[in-house]
């Protein structure tokens, strides 16, 4: 299962001179954790997070000042995108596998990944996308691998599935059948470990 199998697209982004204010709001109403910044092209210029835009936006609660003191000077918010965002950006291109997604997603403590070719943005991958196939119904999932397999013209199998484990039953395939029908339905999404059994 690649980037492309599991990402969001159309993506949501921002301009590097959208103003801070409306990408939280964006964030909020859309249920995001992060924005691609882009240009007109589409091509990546950065990244901006849910904590991004918290940095400096609340003074401090002015009840807890002592009334003969001066408070420390408000530090100025953000006004606009580019002054808060993330340049340096983890990226992946369409054909990362997922694991490599969620080893950098771990690594990296990031919780979303733009998927890009060429520099231009096509999608995001986030957390909750990587979830999402992790959490999909083992009947989804046998339905989804019995119609893959049968457009490739592969019906000799019986498909069962527990806890996203494919397990099919073969009634006496070729091993290169085993392979291309292990290939296939290791691809699709929610699928975390294909076994093959020999019918006797």
């Amino acid at each position: 299962m690649r980037a492309n199998d599991v990402m969001t697209s159309p993506v949501v982004t921002v301009r590097s001179q959208t103003p801070a204010k409306d990408a939280a709001q964006l964030l909020v109403t859309g249920g995001f954790t992060a924005l691609p910044v882009v240009d007109d092209d589409n091509h990546l210029l950065g990244i901006v997070t849910e904590a991004d835009l918290l940095h400096d936006r609340f003074a401090p609660d002015p009840r807890t000042l002592i009334h003969d003191e001066r408070p420390a000077p408000a530090t100025v918010p953000a006004a606009i995108v580019d002054e808060v965002m993330v340049a340096d950006v983890v990226t992946a291109d369409p054909h990362t596998h997922v694991a490599e997604l969620s080893k950098l997603m771990l690594g990296r403590h990031l919780r979303a990944i733009p998927i890009v070719d060429d520099g231009r943005v096509l999608g995001i991958v986030t957390r909750r996308d990587l979830l999402r196939t992790l959490a999909r119904p083992d009947e989804d999932i046998a339905r989804d691998v019995r119609n893959r397999l049968s457009q490739a013209g592969r019906r000799r199998w019986q498909v069962t599935v527990v806890d996203g484990v494919v397990t099919l039953a073969s009634d006496g395939a070729p091993e290169s059948d085993e392979h291309i029908a292990t290939v296939i339905a290791g691809a699709l999404p929610g699928v975390a470990e294909v076994r093959i059994t020999r019918q006797e």
